[in-house]
């Protein structure tokens, strides 16, 4: 069956429909979410705490990455952790052969 929407798919459902279309839909659930009074409108204060939640979760996040890191390179100097490679070999075994 040909899809009329070019590559965009099976041609069923949201995905697949014109991004024109898609904002159309969007936009009346907003509305509609807003009329209802189910849409949550953050104020100026709750946003700056919001904000302020993620920076700080984000902060301590990279601090624990970097402790991370460091013990890491603690652990590769210490004597007997020294890292063992295979040789390397190059071509065929029956070109090295000969």
């Amino acid at each position: 069956m040909a899809n009329k929407q070019g590559s965009r798919g099976s041609g069923r459902g949201f995905a697949s429909m014109d991004p024109q279309r898609q904002r159309e839909i969007a936009s009346q659930g907003g509305r509609a979410a807003h009329a209802s009074g189910n849409a949550h409108e953050f104020t100026s204060e709750e946003a700056r705490a919001a904000g302020a939640r993620s920076h700080s979760r984000q902060q301590q996040q990279g601090n624990a990455n970097r402790q991370q890191s460091g013990n890491r390179q603690q652990q590769q100097q210490q004597p007997g952790n020294e890292r063992t490679t295979r040789p390397q070999t190059s071509g065929n075994k029956k070109q090295q052969q000969q």
